[in-house]
């Protein structure tokens, strides 16, 4: 058992002997001042009530029926109204270690989960340019979500859905169209909500390579055709700029990802929901199911009836469909696979589809329930260098892409800079910033911290895996510093379990910051080499604990853990 479980355990018997019902379960926290000991309950205010007796006098009974000596508790203090304070022997505190050593890179890890699917969407860009940072930051939201989902134990389902359908990628179509036509002479400019990015060049000029120059004839008239917001009348060649545009895309969006470390098991097509009839059949159940009705030649959905504000438009005068309507058949197939969880990384320009979405899939009635699915939303990112905003590429033309960010600063730094605020909170990326080599730094002084644990042994010429927790004296963990690292990493799955359930991974980041910086304070105060044998031996355990820990948590943000800097 670990410390606190050893604690627990004891307090439970103690209030079960003064007459606290069965059902009693101590809860124990982190008194917010070191220095009020290691643990505190406030399982005394808890029982006032079932027991009859002030808070002061029940925690007074508490700690004269408490075995100190087995709860490994050096010292007691009851405070306030009754709240009890422990201070842990130093031995017993560092004792939890072992399981560290034990279970290397599976502290942690958990089976709360049990193998049940959870399906995790994010990205789920529109195949019409290159990732922007907005992007990058739900790449590491959404790929740190599943790591903490899957070091649960619940089996994640990266997905990335694909909006290869409706007016964005028609207009992409058009782009590509001018840029050819440019090629070949016609004096032609991008049309309103047209891709102006050096990208557009870049295809048209792979495809002319790969397909030849079109007739100038046909491209003019369907230049004119585009000018007028039309599309051309050669249909079949629209047709195929259209495909090699949005392959093309996703071929560069593929490449953004790969750089950033993050990788899909499902890539799902928009475009499929159409060609398989799926959008057609979800609109006609909810017509079916009566919760539909027409309006100035328009199909409506009475959202209202499920929570939304206002009725919303499924199929316009024109026939075509809202973007929510594929969208809600989307999530049929989702609670069809089997994913009885299903979670949604997305922009905060989202907002307004969720209610859309869940009102869609309660009027179905196929058993989804309320609430599903999930959200996470996020705030978008603003780039500074300099001290200036930066807000254009080079190959984008209109935004920052997550591929400037890598290129300038590294994968580690980026992933990190997009986790270590909450998600929904404002993002300032300061490029100097994740660029330095100084502990202002955030990423550079958590990777630091992990190097220098790893010098340790470098410098010893001691092989880490000959540290076991066989024979470590842990009394000998005495110092202020090492009983501060030590709780640090005891408390790590705690954290990691509550970060997965709250889907946040911003708490591990904090983390590991503040457990980088009692890190480097003990490193500088204390020596580990040339001590005697007994302190030597528990602070190597210390050290390879807090170096495994360390690693732990940086490879669920997806970031390195170097041994060397």
């Amino acid at each position: 058992m670990t410390p606190d479980e050893l604690l627990r355990a004891e307090l439970t018997r103690a209030a079960l002997a003064i007459g606290a019902p069965d059902s009693v379960a101590p809860a124990l926290e982190r008194p917010r001042d070191p220095a009020h000991g290691d643990w505190a309950s406030n399982v005394a205010l808890t029982l006032a009530k079932p027991l009859g007796k002030k808070p002061r006098e029940i925690a007074e009974l508490l700690v004269a029926k408490l075995d100190l000596a087995a709860a490994g508790v050096s010292a007691t203090e009851i405070a306030g109204p009754g709240f009890i304070n422990f201070r842990l022997g130093a031995g017993a505190h560092a004792r939890g270690l072992a399981d560290i050593l034990t279970l290397g890179s599976a502290y942690g890890r958990t089976t709360a989960g049990q193998g049940a699917p959870v399906n995790v969407e994010f990205v789920s860009a529109n195949p019409t340019g290159p990732l922007h940072v907005g992007h990058g930051r739900q790449a590491a939201l959404g790929d740190a979500i599943s790591a903490l989902l899957e070091g649960a134990g619940y089996a994640v389902t990266r997905e990335f859905y694909y909006n290869d359908a409706g007016v964005q990628i028609e207009n992409l179509a058009k782009s590509l169209w001018v840029r050819v036509a440019q090629r070949g002479g016609v004096a032609v400019a991008i049309p309103e909500g047209g891709y102006n990015g050096e990208y557009i060049k870049e295809i048209a000029e792979r495809f002319v390579a790969e397909h030849g120059m079109p007739d100038a004839a046909t491209l003019a008239a369907g230049a004119a055709s585009i000018v007028a917001q039309e599309r051309p009348v050669d249909a079949a060649l629209f047709d195929a700029m259209r495909r090699f545009a949005v392959a093309a895309l996703r071929a560069e969006q593929d490449l953004d990802l790969k750089a950033f470390g993050v990788k899909f098991d499902v890539y799902y097509l928009e475009s499929s929901l159409y060609t398989d009839g799926r959008v057609e059949e979800t609109v006609g159940m909810l017509q079916r199911g009566g919760h539909t009705f027409e309006l100035d030649d328009a199909l409506w959905l009475r959202t209202t009836d499920f929570g939304d504000d206002k009725d919303r438009v499924m199929r316009k005068r024109d026939g075509t469909y809202t973007y929510f309507v594929p969208d809600v058949a989307y999530h049929v197939t989702k609670w069809q696979r089997g994913f009885r969880r299903a979670i949604n990384v997305q922009g905060a320009d989202h907002h307004g589809t969720t209610a859309r979405v869940r009102a869609g899939l309660q009027a179905l009635e196929i058993g989804v329930p309320v609430g599903y699915p999930d959200y996470v939303l996020h705030q978008m990112v603003t780039v500074m260098r300099g001290g200036e905003e930066v807000k254009i590429s080079k190959r984008a033309g209109s935004y920052v892409t997550v591929r400037d960010l890598i290129d300038e600063v590294g994968r580690d730094a980026v992933r990190y800079f997009f986790l270590m605020r909450k998600g929904d909170s404002q993002l300032v990326f300061d490029v100097d910033l994740a660029r330095s080599q100084s502990e202002e730094n955030p990423v550079y002084y958590i990777q630091m911290a992990h190097a220098r644990l790893s010098g340790i042994f470098r410098v010893g010429e001691i092989d880490p895996a000959t540290v076991t927790a066989d024979g470590v004296a842990w009394d000998a963990l005495s110092e202020e510093a090492e009983r501060e690292l030590v709780k640090s990493l005891l408390d790590y799955p705690r954290l990691v379990a509550g970060a997965a359930e709250s889907l946040e991974p911003h708490r591990v980041a904090a983390w590991l910051l503040e457990t980088s910086r009692q890190v480097h304070l003990w490193y500088h105060k204390h020596h580990v080499l040339g001590e005697p044998e007994h302190i030597l031996r528990a602070r190597l355990a210390l050290a390879k604990a807090a170096r495994q820990t360390l690693a732990n948590g940086l490879l669920l943000l997806g970031i390195s853990a170097p041994e060397r800097m």
